[in-house]
């Protein structure tokens, strides 16, 4: 990646999770990044283009950090709990204002704009990522805890923001080990 496009990735990452995605112009990306139009457009070829750009990172990065949950010598549990902590960690963490993709999708509300589709994408892909490791426990119908699993997570990733994270991310840890204990006395 070079170094402008870098630049304006991080840059619009940052505005577009502090401020919102409509919020932000692409002029003030452009001064804040210390770049050209020209050199914007270059990289990317529109503001919804620089959008996907900004969620596809994000996604990179919680599946770089699911795969590194998953290389330790973990049970499919054990991975889950540090999936669910990391999770809690980041409901926890400064300046954290919720979850980049619910966030952009209230934004990008149209099932069709690339941008409600990088959201979809990233869901699609947590919901099997989870349901993978829900079934690996030996979970005969592994959809619905799996399901729950995310709708928790959706849960604290909203009320994070809204209140005291550290109760949030408690009440979060706490129902994941519920559906673990359910997971282990279905077994």
């Amino acid at each position: 990646m070079s170094e402008a496009r870098a630049r304006l990735l991080g840059t619009a990452t940052e505005l577009f999770y502090t401020e919102g995605l409509h919020s932000v112009g692409i002029d003030r990306i452009i001064a804040t990044a210390g770049v050209t139009r020209a050199t914007l457009y270059r990289h990317f070829p529109s503001k919804d283009a620089l959008a996907v750009a900004y969620l596809t990172q994000a996604d990179d990065a919680l599946r770089a950090r699911a795969d590194s949950a998953r290389t330790q010598e973990a049970t499919p549990q054990d991975t889950l709990r540090a999936i669910a902590r990391f999770i809690a960690e980041d409901v926890q963490s400064p300046g954290f204002r919720g979850c980049a993709f619910l966030n952009a999708t209230a934004e990008y509300p149209d099932p069709a704009h690339p941008v409600h589709q990088a959201v979809l994408s990233h869901r699609q892909w947590f919901l099997e990522t989870v349901t993978q490791l829900v079934s690996a426990t030996g979970e005969s119908d592994p959809n619905t805890a799996s399901r729950h699993f995310v709708m928790l997570r959706d849960g604290a990733m909203a009320a994070g923001c809204l209140t005291d994270p550290r109760p949030v991310a408690e009440t979060f840890l706490l129902g994941i080990e519920g559906i673990l204990e359910h997971l282990d006395h279905n077994r």
